[in-house]
């Protein structure tokens, strides 16, 4: 009912749903566009248990988000009442921050100390940015009569609440450390930024983006980006097909190349491989998360986030004019030329006049979308393909992906939670991530979700043909990996009264883009493709693409 009040008075925004798992996802999706704390409020009981996927992915994804759960008093607990449960533990292991409030009864609170707990619930959740959850016990009678609420909501605003509207918001900073504690970089040497997804405030993107172009006029090092990494297309010494050149088997190692790493590692086992083989100095900074980020092993962490890091330092590499007017390294040089050819020979591989399918769609969707139109990308084969494919145009918007976990669950309402906050947005998806999510459609009736999803659909989980495995028969695939759904997308987002359209080559994929777009709601582009012939497409690519590269070195 205060949430009600509140957002007639246009204090904040309301959806209801009647799904938790899928509410508390949308509330993350908004909070990671606006890098503000969503708050998920719900009844007792397994309510609270369909919160625990989204409260894993926030905890991974380092994003603000509040759980707001109602309970039953401490008298009806652990007696066999009714909708109750051991709900305050639900949720425990992964947030950063528990508190409830008086066990008999919210009542029990005083204004003054409700006040002081919601400012200190909300430092919290920005503090070190994850899952906070207030559990709260409420005494009968549930809800309030008409009269006593017209008396509540008349002393709007109500005294003290101003101090809960002016909170920072903003990444934590790290506690002032001295030049000696902050692992260094030799500028001078060859090096390599490796560049993972974005996992600070989305509101310091830019400041972030700033400081590496900075690091960059100086150090001048390939960058390695991954389409999640917030990096602009435009930096210098941006290798749009790094994944691809590591593949090749060709030595793009080094004597003494150091390796800058900002945040975690992209969806690449080529990568790794590489990070491996290399063994030379690495330097891994995190935005503020200090847990261990690094599966190799082989960096050292700082997690004072790159605008800090560069600040403590950058005065020591300026005062060098043999950095700053130093001239690209013939590593550098050598790189750009090899991403060239790359980038010719798969724009010639993967033409837009062929059928479509993942590697192609990956190649040629980042240049077909409007500029500036954000993208989410699903947690399974997308983001691979846009790493291996998508070349610099990858970089050429924000684009999101929810790789803390790596699940497919709650992908569209993710997504839907982004376009409610960022207007028009694209999501990016197959068949099972869609259908898993599907109760994410009934946030479609709102409008308020300029959303256009391009729905992938290989008929289940295409990504297992990548892993090649071994089976006794197509069917032992299936059934045990691929997972083929009997639902057909279009009639269910018929069911929820969502417009649909099915694709079936590039012009008509540009034309109903521009099409769904403009009619300022969720749609659904249905596109086709067999998940068998990609995976040889991406095997052959590959292949045909180190035989060339080897033939022009010999040559």
């Amino acid at each position: 009912m205060a949430a009600g009040f509140l957002a007639n008075k246009s204090k904040l925004e309301l959806s209801t749903a009647i799904d938790e798992r899928s509410a508390a996802f949308l509330a993350l999706g908004y909070a990671t566009a606006t890098g503000t704390a969503s708050a998920v409020i719900t009844t007792s009981g397994t309510a609270v248990a369909n919160l625990l996927p989204a409260a894993v992915e926030a905890d991974r994804s380092f994003q603000p988000l509040l759980f707001l759960t109602a309970d039953r008093p401490l008298r009806l607990k652990n007696c066999g009442s009714n909708q109750t449960v051991n709900q305050e533990e639900f949720l425990r292991p992964v947030c950063r921050y528990f508190q409830q409030t008086p066990a008999e009864g919210i009542h029990l609170i005083s204004q003054k100390h409700l006040i002081s707990l919601m400012n200190n619930l909300w430092e919290q959740a920005h503090l070190k940015r994850g899952p906070i959850h207030l559990n709260i016990p409420l005494e009968e009678p549930l809800h309030s009569s008409k009269s006593e609420q017209e008396e509540i909501f008349s002393e709007w605003p109500f005294k003290g609440t101003t101090n809960l509207v002016h909170l920072n918001c903003r990444s934590p900073k790290s506690n002032l450390v001295l030049k000696s504690d902050i692992p260094t970089l030799d500028l001078s040497c060859p090096g390599v930024v490796i560049a993972g997804p974005w996992r600070g405030n989305s509101s310091e993107i830019n400041i972030f983006q700033d400081s590496l172009k900075e690091f960059q006029s100086i150090a001048k090092w390939p960058v390695f980006a991954d389409p999640l990494s917030g990096v602009p297309n435009d930096l210098f010494g941006l290798i749009g097909n790094w994944e691809l050149l590591i593949g090749s088997e060709l030595d793009l190692l080094e004597n003494k190349i150091q390796f800058l790493r900002l945040g975690p590692l992209p969806a690449s086992k080529k990568l790794e491989k590489y990070l491996l083989s290399a063994g030379s100095e690495q330097v891994l900074i995190t935005e503020g998360d200090d847990r261990n980020l690094d599966p190799l092993g082989n960096s050292m962490q700082w997690s004072g986030g790159l605008v800090s890091w560069w600040n403590l330092l950058s005065s020591s590499y300026l005062r060098k004019p043999s950095l700053v007017d130093s001239k690209p390294s013939s590593f550098l040089s050598n790189l750009i030329m090899l991403d060239q050819i790359v980038e010719d020979f798969i724009d010639e591989k993967l033409p837009m006049q062929t059928q479509l399918n993942e590697p192609s769609l990956a190649r040629w969707l980042p240049r077909l979308l409007p500029p500036g139109v954000p993208i989410m990308l699903s947690a399974s084969s997308p983001i691979r393909d846009w790493i291996s494919f998508g070349g610099k145009a990858a970089l050429n918007r924000r684009c999101f992906g929810f790789r803390g976990a790596s699940g497919i669950d709650g992908t569209l309402s993710l997504a839907m939670g982004l376009s409610m906050a960022l207007g028009p947005a694209i999501l990016i998806t197959g068949d099972l991530a869609l259908l898993h999510d599907s109760n994410g459609w009934m946030h479609a009736r709102s409008k308020k979700a300029p959303l256009v999803i391009l729905l992938i659909d290989n008929l289940g989980g295409g990504i297992f043909q990548q892993l090649n495995i071994q089976t006794d028969s197509k069917e032992t695939l299936e059934k045990l990996f691929l997972m083929p759904q009997l639902v057909d997308p279009l009639i269910l987002a018929k069911a929820h009264n969502v417009t649909y359209k099915e694709i079936s080559n590039f012009d008509e994929l540009s034309l109903a883009i521009e099409w769904a777009l403009s009619l300022s709601e969720p749609v659904l582009l249905r596109v086709s493709t067999d998940s068998a012939f990609d995976s040889l497409l991406r095997r052959e690519t590959s292949e045909s693409l180190k035989n060339f590269l080897s033939n022009s070195q010999s040559q």
